[in-house]
């Protein structure tokens, strides 16, 4: 028998779909995280990346569990790098706890009142929330969810009119969801599709995505020709993409971490 196979442990039988779990692992430096370890019978490699949603450990149809533990502890120093990198420090939302929520570049204020039914308010800079006893979390994250989408689409409809004239046409519909990767779409129908997490942004860099898709309607690439059209109507384009590689994912973790 082949040594090596005995180090590696008994390889898993091939599946065919996509086996998901979540374990605990404690590292060399002693700190224990959270991994999803999923076996994808299209992976060809061991893969370990981090997103705003957590860490995840890709493993081929044959590696053994034993093997990918080992390459989550090897790999420990990076791993809690980039779950510093992408976590955010957004705490939950609490009824009569939370302080401050971000939107914008920034922080607003939240004052906590009693009310006979839940209610969010803006009113002297800072957001009133008015909460009956024993409110569900479920309630209150909805509501919050909806006060983020009627602030985005508040952004929207003071920018859109500066663009609209020299498009060949208008967007059919703008519609705001929580995106794991992207900041936008445009679909063939013209439908643009903005990530909410964006009214978490600066507004400039908010802004710059809603200029950069509306430009897909004149161009459904990203060539030359189309970038000659964002940087006609919004010349520091460049500025807003370093902004986003640099806290993209802290503000989608931000949201997803008050959202749910």
């Amino acid at each position: 028998m082949n040594p090596l196979r005995l180090l590696a442990g008994k390889p898993r039988e091939e599946t065919r779909g996509n086996a998901r779990e979540t374990l605990s692992f404690t590292l060399d430096n002693g700190a224990t995280v959270e991994v999803l370890r999923v076996r994808d019978p299209r992976a060809r490699r061991i893969k370990l990346s981090v997103s705003e949603r957590g860490a995840r450990l890709t493993l081929p149809p044959r590696a053994s569990e034993a093997t990918g533990e080992r390459f989550v502890r090897e790999h420990g120093d990076w791993l809690m790098a980039q779950l510093v990198r992408n976590g955010s420090d957004t705490p939950l939302l609490q009824p009569h706890g939370t302080g401050s929520i971000p939107l914008r570049g920034g922080n607003l204020p939240v004052v906590w009142n009693e009310g006979r039914a839940l209610r969010l308010t803006m009113c002297d800079e800072a957001l009133h929330i008015a909460v009956p006893a024993g409110v569900r979390a479920a309630s209150l994250r909805r509501a919050l969810r909806d006060f983020y989408e009627a602030q985005a689409r508040a952004d929207v409809g003071r920018w859109m009119p500066r663009y609209l004239p020299a498009l060949p046409r208008p967007p059919s519909r703008v519609t705001f969801k929580v995106m794991s990767s992207q900041w936008g779409s445009l679909a063939p129908n013209g439908a643009v599709a903005l990530d909410l997490a964006l009214v978490l942004a600066r507004p400039s860099a908010f802004e710059y995505v809603l200029v950069h898709e509306l430009c897909h309607l004149i161009r459904p690439d990203h060539s030359r020709a189309f970038w000659r059209e964002v940087e006609a109507r919004f010349p520091l384009w460049r500025e807003e993409r370093d902004y986003f590689h640099d806290e993209g994912r802290q503000l989608k973790a931000s949201l997803r971490a008050l959202l749910g």
